[in-house]
């Protein structure tokens, strides 16, 4: 550092962002993530026989501090990448100089790629003969599925560890480290109503957790007192929106536990998750039209009114657009949630598809057939024919599936909602055909 930097404070500790400050030195420091590290732990027991390892967890969870540590522990050399700037080429080049300093005998190297989901196929396949001959280890860490976002080859080769997102006690922990490099107290800094929006607004995030109380240092020095919850708009530019991304995996994981809420009679879970994906920018066109889908499936004939409205709910969603488009969607989430529930259509159609493609086309029973030409007449289409509303219940015995298929049922209707009714006012019209 010359006296220039000496004299602006630049190169100093304190000139760095506070989360950089305060990355954990060693595992024991790390706060929370206890299973991911005893198998870190686990691992560097044997640091010559380390895996390839893909650290997956929602943003600012420790990965990158995750592979620092274990990069120290291990004491091998660390190379990080970014997979954003990381090309073909500059993967290329680090195998090899990793594959030139093992032979040399300067050790192994741990080759560390950040969001390793942004590689494409080509490049990540350029890792692999690396991995394969132990020239280096990877350590990729992402935000995002590695099933999906990895060649299966490459995942095959790595050790999977998920991280998630902080618990509370494990901000609170970080929230003490951040106030005490500070030279403040929780009292001095703020109320605890404050606190509290704190830990919620950091989401599950160490990093934004510091980043904003960064915020509030500056906010408190300017007040001169501890900050009130009164105070909060000043720090709002500090908190993200909500997680979530159409594409990835926030996007499958809410909407599949809106699904599931749904489906499972929950409508104070499904209006939280409704509201989350809506807060994250989901398509409401999107939304609504999974509630059609969900109407016929989970609710189908227990109330024939769930189609009907989730189909309204749709064309009104498209008719006002947002924010209003929200309240359409809660009333038609709410009913649905709340409705009896069937999937005695849906299992119908599925079994009846199986079927179809395991049979093929199987003759229809003459009886069923057209009769509308005389040719077709002397084939015997029509014949015997049994016009239902001859029938005392508006029902004539007959068999109308495949003489191969006759025993088999599809439909079986529920013995709640109106699926009960459908159920005992087929038994009714049956029995009584019976005598006919």
């Amino acid at each position: 550092m010359d006296l220039f930097e000496a004299q602006m404070g630049t190169g100093s500790s304190t000139s760095q962002p506070l989360a950089e400050r305060l990355r954990p030195k060693s595992l024991d420091e790390f706060s929370g993530q206890a299973p991911a590290i005893a198998a870190l732990k686990a691992i560097l027991a044997q640091p010559s026989r380390m895996p390839n390892l893909i650290f997956w967890g929602p943003p600012g969870c420790g990965k990158t501090t995750l592979a620092n540590l274990v990069a120290r522990a291990s004491g091998f050399q660390l190379i990080s990448l970014n997979a954003v700037a990381a090309g073909a080429k500059e993967l290329r080049e680090q195998g090899r100089l990793a594959h030139e300093r093992k032979i040399q005998g300067f050790g192994h190297t741990i080759v560390f790629i950040d969001e390793i989901h942004r590689l494409n196929r080509s490049q990540q396949d350029v890792l692999l003969p690396f991995c394969e001959k132990g020239d280096f280890i990877l350590i990729g860490a992402t935000t995002e599925n590695p099933s999906y976002e990895l060649n299966s080859a490459l995942l095959s080769r790595s050790k999977v560890i998920r991280l998630k997102s902080l618990v509370p006690e494990s901000l609170s922990g970080i929230l003490e480290r951040g106030l005490k490099a500070l030279e403040l107290s929780r009292e001095q800094a703020m109320s605890a109503e404050v606190q509290q929006a704190l830990l919620i607004s950091a989401d599950g995030d160490g990093r934004r957790l510091l980043s904003m109380l960064e915020n509030i240092d500056l906010i408190v020095r300017e007040l001169g007192r501890p900050l009130e919850l009164s105070d909060w708009p000043k720090v709002e530019d500090q908190v993200a929106p909500v997680r979530y991304d159409k594409n990835r995996d926030e996007h499958y994981d809410t909407i599949s536990a809106f699904i599931k809420s749904v489906r499972g009679s929950d409508p104070d879970a499904a209006i939280y998750y409704l509201a989350r994906m809506l807060a994250g920018g989901e398509d409401p066109v999107f939304l609504a039209r999974r509630l059609v889908i969900l109407a016929s499936e989970d609710i189908g004939n227990a109330d024939p009114r769930g189609l009907p409205l989730a189909v309204a709910g749709l064309q009104a969603v498209e008719l006002v657009g947002m924010p209003e488009a929200a309240i359409c969607l809660a009333q038609v989430t709410t009913f649905l949630s709340s409705a009896p529930k069937s999937n005695a259509s849906y299992t119908a159609i599925k079994t009846a598809q199986a079927l179809v493609e395991k049979t093929g086309t199987l003759p229809i029973p003459l009886a069923l057939r057209s009769s509308q030409t005389q040719l077709s007449r002397q084939f015997g289409h029509g014949e015997n024919y049994q016009y239902a509303h001859d029938g005392p219940t508006g029902w004539k015995k007959m068999t109308f599936l495949p003489q191969e298929i006759e025993s088999l049922k599809f439909y079986e209707p529920v013995d709640r909602g109106f699926e009960k009714t459908i159920r005992q006012y087929l038994a009714w019209m049956k029995g009584e055909g019976k005598s006919d």
